[in-house]
């Protein structure tokens, strides 16, 4: 399996995860007033996780397509071998890091 294939199967995970975290609070569930704010607030930022997530899964996807090409690897912009540390870190990137900033 590689790194790309590896972080897809875990985004997934994560984003199972983050689906059960963002179930609607039933209103008879008695958690307290202050509870249930913290709740809603904690439900707030998973919803905002899982977008992020599900983005980062698209993004995973559209790296392993590219995967097998001449042009993965290579910054878009200069050209030049993109480091296998950053592809490491970020399989789905198209830049250097000289050339994001």
């Amino acid at each position: 399996m590689n790194i790309i294939t590896f972080r897809i199967e875990e985004t997934k995970g994560e984003i199972e995860e983050l689906k059960e975290l963002v179930k609607p609070i039933p209103l008879d569930a008695y958690i307290g007033r202050a509870s249930r704010m913290d709740a809603i607030n904690n439900k707030t930022i998973n919803e905002s996780s899982l977008r992020e997530k599900k983005k980062e899964l698209q993004k995973l996807e559209r790296a392993l397509e590219n995967s097998g090409t001449d042009k993965f690897g290579i910054c878009t912009k200069c050209g030049d071998e993109i480091p296998f540390g950053r592809l490491e870190y970020m399989p789905y990137t198209t830049r250097c890091v000289k050339c994001v900033g």
